[in-house]
């Protein structure tokens, strides 16, 4: 049997990491600053990470969801604590998508409700709820039902107040746009989106799979406007690379048994990957150090002649050009050995580990300048 050939694929083979860097079966030292997608939170292979899932799977591993399991509300006290919302509920799932598939049913179970409002390049998934409320009809499928989704303009607020009505279910937004170019959302359009809602009793979803968890240089990115969804998707940088999603979700909504539910969800070596990480997280400061760091990198990035323009918040980084942006990464890639991502044609994006130094910084900054050059 081969793999279903759907990732085109760097001719590359890690086989080791550590901290912000990786090493090919070559020996080959690369710098990573894109974390496997927002992934890697607190860096590779961090000793208390490794050591708190060996210690949990010499333990027990996996049972399901019918038994106790502790280390799930140790996670939901942790989570709630460092992100602020002490007073929201968790639901643990495995991945973003299944985030924000659950977030999408919480709503229209709440209000009774279908349509939902969805933005311009917005990313939310591939399952069939969420590629409904994904802007790119590449990747619907005719199953996937989306009869049912409005796209608005993103950060357009008269948009918005005429878009939601009395009849929408949810407005879902990515905090900040990760896939569509690292697009910040405004302060000003966020308030409106939660105004909007509270008139209508549309529930407000804010997807911070890509944009959560610290990276913007607070916990949640739409922190920035100090609004309070209704639901909060995360996922990505949960685990450091162990799958795990969760929805948190406001007193207002109120569960029932079967309502929602999981096989793998919440299974005890995710949960000891997800608190290692909040531990690691509060411990080293790290949602301070990406606020730092992703400002050095701004601030210096400003100074290089040849970026068009600038994009997000701590380091979730879009850096875009004139011209198409494949050669520049492939050469980072292939002769200065720096990872980095990309969104869309002409836009490179930052996506590094929170524990990212300045020496790493510097190390990119120097490569870029000799790129453009």
């Amino acid at each position: 049997m081969n793999l279903f050939n759907v990732y085109p694929l760097y001719d590359i083979e890690p086989v080791k990491a550590k901290g912000s860097y990786l090493w090919d079966k070559n020996g080959q030292e690369y710098l990573d600053l894109y974390g496997g997608h927002a992934v890697i939170s607190i860096g590779h292979s961090h000793p208390y990470y490794v050591e708190k899932l060996t210690t949990q799977l010499n333990n027990i591993g996996f049972y399901s969801n019918s038994v106790k399991i502790p280390i799930q509300e140790e996670l939901a006290t942790k989570l709630g604590e460092l992100s602020g919302y002490e007073d929201y509920a968790l639901f643990l799932c495995n991945s973003g998508a299944e985030a924000n598939e659950n977030a999408l049913k919480t709503a229209s179970f709440f209000n009774g409700r279908k349509k939902v409002v969805a933005f311009t390049k917005a990313f939310h998934g591939r399952t069939a709820g969420a590629v409904a409320v994904t802007d790119n009809k590449a990747i619907v499928a005719p199953v996937n039902y989306s009869e049912h989704v409005t796209f608005l303009p993103f950060n357009d607020i008269e948009a918005l107040e005429q878009g939601v009505t009395d009849e929408t279910c949810a407005v879902i937004v990515e905090g900040i746009q990760g896939v569509g170019g690292i697009q910040v959302a405004s302060e000003a359009f966020l308030k409106a989106a939660r105004a909007i809602c509270d008139k209508t009793g549309a529930a407000l979803i804010l997807d911070s799979v890509q944009c959560g968890y610290g990276r913007s240089g607070k916990f949640f990115s739409h922190q920035y406007a100090d609004v309070h969804p209704d639901l909060i998707t995360t996922a990505k940088g949960m685990g450091n690379g162990f799958p795990i999603g969760g929805v948190l979700i406001s007193p207002k909504f109120q569960a029932k048994f079967g309502m929602l539910g999981t096989t793998f969800g919440g299974n005890h070596l995710a949960c000891a990957a997800a608190v290692a990480v909040l531990d690691v997280m509060k411990q080293e400061n790290l949602i301070e150090n990406a606020s730092k760091m992703g400002g050095y990198l701004m601030s210096n990035l400003q100074q290089i002649q040849g970026i068009k323009e600038l994009r997000g918040r701590g380091l979730m980084i879009g850096i875009e050009f004139e011209q198409p942006v494949d050669e520049i990464r492939d050469t980072l890639l292939f002769k200065h050995h720096i990872f980095c991502g990309y969104a869309g044609k002409h836009t490179l994006r930052l996506l590094p580990s929170l524990a990212l130094g300045q020496t790493e910084c510097d190390r990119f900054l120097e490569a870029l300048q000799s790129v453009l050059k």
